[in-house]
């Protein structure tokens, strides 16, 4: 029964690696008193040119009381995994109630604790990648009832000459991508002040929590770059990668809040939030400092700690929950539009705002729906040369939205939307009698 469960264990393991982001830098962790049959390390984009340093030291191996016998120094060791090859190999613990997956043929050995030197007990290598692909890099414990404690250095790079590049085959153009998208919301900035200022009439208080928005968007996408930057040629993001987290924070918190307050017509069609509004603003943002702490640990760790799956689960149901608290207050902006346009005699006006809302749910959703599923579909399918697609995608969808939203609700004298002319108030109330704006 504990063997089934340690193959169905390993089988889940290797299953969940499909799904981590290849990612590496120049890492030193600890392992203490492990007894995982298998750890995933890292996952890498090689090219042909490709290289694994790896140094393992202060290894001890106990056994607990339960254990059937003497732990071979050969059943532990260090090995790569394609996707390609990682059915098969669960295919063949599957079939093999005894299966051990350094016995595999479709693994690339490195080295098992047989080639530790004594004294203490260590070794340093370098091994390297013959044949271009992504693969995972896993520790793997076949010494039943056995735990392990060692330090491990890693340090997993593509040859570009004779310069060292720390970032996956991937992800190597990801600097001058966040670069470029940086530039072009600061220029986005600028036109945008400008045009609050020669309209600064109509300016409300949402305008400048808009404004502070895309000024966090340029900043954070400014810091993700450099983190790649150091990453890319250093192998360690040199602080970046602090900057980066603490202004995603507050982009992503600021996103969250704008979305919710235009939602509630917050400024600019009331002064005020109503109390269950104000109850979606104190659930989002709370959950997202607990989505960014996640991200951040998700980010900085790996998932060769235990629990690394457990916050990517915990980042996964918060941002959902985000998604979905966000449309609640449109939803009620539009029903309540709908019950005052019966009673207030101005239903030009409330067909007006009610076009303008109903647009903003289409654009809210669309937004959502692409950068949650699309995206996560283009970097599940894309070859892992073609990784950053993905990240372009999301770029691209959020200047999409971020232009698309300060278009609709811009600071002007005589909105569209709001001015209308009297003759158009019988067509108007015709229109608010039909079912047309129901969600």
């Amino acid at each position: 029964m504990a063997r089934t469960t340690e193959m169905l264990l390993l089988a889940l393991v290797m299953l969940l690696s499909l799904i981590v982001a290849s990612v590496a830098e120049i890492k030193t962790l600890r392992i203490t008193s492990d007894s995982r049959p298998m750890i995933l390390f890292e996952k890498f984009g090689f090219t042909h040119t490709g290289r694994v340093s790896l140094a393992v030291s202060g290894v001890t191996v106990e056994t607990t009381s339960t254990a059937p016998g003497t732990p071979v120094r050969s059943r532990f060791g260090f090995f790569l995994l394609s996707g390609e090859s990682l059915l098969q190999v669960v295919q063949e613990s599957a079939q093999n109630p005894n299966f051990c997956v350094l016995d595999s043929e479709f693994i690339i050995h490195l080295f098992t604790f047989q080639d530790l030197t004594s004294d203490p007990l260590s070794v340093n290598g370098t091994y390297p990648v013959k044949v271009p692909n992504e693969y995972s890099l896993y520790f793997a414990n076949c010494n039943p009832q056995t735990l392990v404690t060692m330090s491990v250095f890693t340090e997993i790079y593509n040859l570009d000459g004779r310069v060292r590049d720390y970032l996956s085959a991937g992800q190597t153009q990801l600097p001058s991508l966040f670069s470029l998208f940086s530039i072009s919301y600061f220029v986005f900035l600028g036109i945008w002040i400008y045009y609050c200022y020669k309209n600064k009439r109509s300016v409300h208080r949402i305008h400048l929590l808009m404004t502070a928005l895309v000024l966090m968007k340029a900043l954070n996408l400014l810091f993700a770059a450099e983190d790649k930057h150091y990453v890319k040629v250093t192998g360690t993001p040199h602080g970046w990668d602090v900057l980066f987290y603490i202004f995603q924070f507050i982009r992503v918190t600021l996103l969250f809040t704008v979305i919710v307050l235009i939602g509630t017509g917050w400024s600019f069609l009331k002064p005020f939030l109503q109390e269950k509004e104000k109850k979606v603003l104190m659930i989002v943002i709370p959950l997202q400092v607990l989505a960014n702490v996640a991200s951040a640990v998700i980010g900085e760790t790996g998932p060769f700690i235990k629990d690394w799956f457990t916050w990517q689960q915990v980042f996964l149901l918060v941002d959902i929950i985000c998604c979905c608290a966000i449309l609640f207050p449109i939803v009620w902006s539009i029903r309540s539009l709908r019950e005052t346009s019966k009673t207030d005699g101005k239903a030009a006006r409330n067909l007006a705002k009610l076009t303008l809302f109903r647009q903003f749910y289409v654009v809210v959703i669309g937004y959502l729906y692409f950068t949650r599923i699309v995206v996560f579909a283009l970097r599940t399918i894309a070859a892992y040369k073609y990784q950053w697609v993905s990240n372009a995608a999301e770029e691209i969808a959020s200047l999409a939205f971020y232009l698309v939203m300060f278009y609709m609700f811009r600071p002007v004298e005589k909105n569209e939307y709001f001015v209308l002319d009297e003759e158009e108030e019988e067509v108007a109330l015709a229109a608010l009698r039909d079912e047309e704006f129901e969600l």
